[in-house]
């Protein structure tokens, strides 16, 4: 279990973050910081650390979170790669 996983309770976004993330993802929900929970504790998703954030890639997304402070910094569609 990750770091991130264990302090899973702690994730949260900024006020400007809140409509970043659901501008970049085309996602309507009224509850972001609940949507990236569900997300990052997907038992498919891929979580690493690098420096100062974490990544989760999941399903056509990433998700970034600063491993200090825990709040979600942004998130993005991944392109599918085309062969």
């Amino acid at each position: 279990m990750t770091e991130l996983i264990e302090n899973i309770y702690k994730l949260h976004t900024m006020e400007m973050g809140i409509d970043r993330i659901k501008r970049n993802l085309q996602v309507e929900t009224d509850d972001i910081v609940k949507w990236c929970k569900d997300r990052i504790l997907n038992k498919d998703a891929k979580i690493e650390r690098l420096g100062k954030n974490w990544y989760i890639t999941v399903d056509d997304c990433r998700i970034t979170v600063n491993a200090h402070s825990y709040t979600i910094i942004t998130a993005h569609r991944i392109k599918p790669l085309l062969h």
